[in-house]
């Protein structure tokens, strides 16, 4: 076999679609985790400059970020490994169809494996479909007070004398208690937030962290749809791989008995 044969035999065990799933989801969980992290850094530092100056008031957020910061580092460091094994096992599962009547042979471990994949990257899917959810919560947030400078930036509105009367009040939205001071900012002070480098980053990064979380989630669906036709193809090839055990078996039966008929002819002779 030359090498251009062997190439297009390497080639042809790569598992494509593992392989664009595992590509796919590394990119949303790095987005989703890198923008995030800064975005959540970002909202806090508007919230301490602007709308919570007393410390006590916002202690109990900033643990909470700082918690969920430390979350992102897990969720990075889990679907790493988790991206590289199923890519590996769509390797496994690729050559076990490949050579299917060769030398290799599929193990009731293997497919147990298969399927505790599928079950696990099923409950991640939903699990991450939460995470989507939560994602855009933000999201909506940061683009009301965006859409509340808008209308003040407006020549309809500069053009009266309520302008001032135009607020947010982020108390609403429970991310800070109610005996917050000052919790609500208006008119031309709240432009200025919405004109700040912290309040345009992390409107931003957390868009683009709730589209990598929305990439997650289809990379996960992907992966389940490759793992359920590779559990598939792998319990075809066991019922194959018993059935042609029982055909040997038989074929040697058949051989044996033919073999004693003949040795017992040439003795009578």
């Amino acid at each position: 076999m030359g090498c251009f044969e062997c190439c297009i035999k390497c080639l042809g065990g790569v598992p494509y679609a593992s392989l664009v799933a595992t590509i796919l989801c590394f990119s949303g969980v790095a987005l989703f985790c890198g923008c995030g992290h800064v975005a959540l850094a970002g909202t806090v530092a508007i919230l301490e400059q602007h709308f919570s100056t007393n410390t006590s008031d916002h202690a109990l957020l900033s643990e909470v970020i700082q918690l969920m910061q430390y979350v992102i580092y897990g969720i990075a460091s889990f679907f790493f490994l988790y991206g590289i094994i199923l890519l590996a096992e769509g390797f496994y599962t690729t050559s076990a169809v490949k050579e299917l009547h060769g030398e290799f042979k599929t193990t009731a471990c293997g497919r147990c494996i298969s399927g505790m994949f599928v079950f696990l990257t099923y409950v991640l899917g939903v699990a991450w479909l939460g995470v989507f959810g939560f994602s855009a919560v933000p999201v909506f947030m940061f683009y009301n007070i965006w859409s509340t400078c808008e209308v003040i930036k407006s020549p309809q509105t500069n053009g009266t004398t309520g302008v001032e009367q135009i607020c947010v009040d982020v108390r609403q939205y429970g991310i800070i208690p109610w005996n917050a001071f000052p919790g609500k900012i208006c008119g031309s002070a709240l432009e200025n937030i919405c004109n700040t480098n912290e309040f345009y980053m992390s409107y931003h990064l957390f868009i683009v962290a709730c589209a990598g979380a929305g990439a997650t989630v289809i990379a996960l669906i992907h992966f389940l749809m490759i793992l359920s036709s590779n559990w598939a193809y792998l319990k075809d090839a066991s019922k194959m791989q018993a059935y042609q055990d029982i055909k040997a078996k038989e074929e040697q039966e058949l051989q044996d008995i033919q073999s004693r008929s003949k040795e017992q002819l040439n003795s009578y002779t």
